[in-house]
């Protein structure tokens, strides 16, 4: 596992290096057991449980270290119904989450805004998967609420979201009411990796 690392046995002591080990096989199990769940327990959410997401979000990087992203923590049944009606399809489960969280960003704070909140967004995802709670994303920017409006306005309207943000997603989340085992190794599509050069096999 060490080589995996590329850390030289020598290089530090053997309990640092156990030390990295461990927290690199703890971020390797929640990537290999993450999975969207869209079903969920009618349990809320802890409000330690939910300061705990925030703080992942707040601690996702940004580019330059801008921080453009502004997040919406949404628990109010009435509006996660409303919210399950911003786009046709995709995000109609929001309502039986115990939460959502909307995921915004200032295009005038950093020109990359979206990449900036799409790792955010995962951040989110990951500390959810830590703590047992299932999550799954709800694409918002380029996505229509009916022929006339936005599901980016729609939200915006709904939750008062001041026009210098954009709306990039929104993360549904609660205690799972459905199992999921994550995809196997075997399935990886290891042909879509490519070693010095594109065409050449990992």
């Amino acid at each position: 596992m060490l080589s995996t690392l590329n850390v030289h046995p020598g290089a530090k002591h053997p309990v640092c290096l156990a030390r990295i080990e461990e927290v690199y096989l703890m971020f390797l199990s929640l990537a290999q057991k993450r999975r969207s769940i869209r079903r969920y327990l009618e349990k809320p959410v802890e409000t330690e449980k939910i300061e705990s997401l925030v703080e992942a979000a707040l601690r996702a990087p940004s580019s330059r270290g801008f921080n453009p992203w502004e997040f919406v923590v949404v628990t109010d049944r009435g509006l996660l119904e409303k919210l399950s009606k911003s786009k046709p399809h995709g995000a109609s489960f929001i309502k039986d989450a115990a939460m959502g969280i909307v995921v915004c960003a200032d295009p005038e704070k950093c020109d990359v805004w979206i990449e900036d909140a799409s790792i955010a967004s995962i951040y989110i995802h990951l500390a959810a998967e830590s703590m047992e709670l299932g999550s799954c994303w709800i694409q918002i920017r380029e996505r229509m609420h009916d022929r006339e409006k936005s599901a980016e306005q729609y939200i915006r309207e709904l939750l008062d979201i001041p026009e210098n943000l954009k709306i990039e997603s929104m993360i549904a989340v609660g205690y799972p009411a459905e199992k999921k085992s994550g995809h196997p190794k075997k399935d990886l599509q290891f042909e879509k990796v490519h070693y010095n050069g594109f065409g050449k096999s990992f």
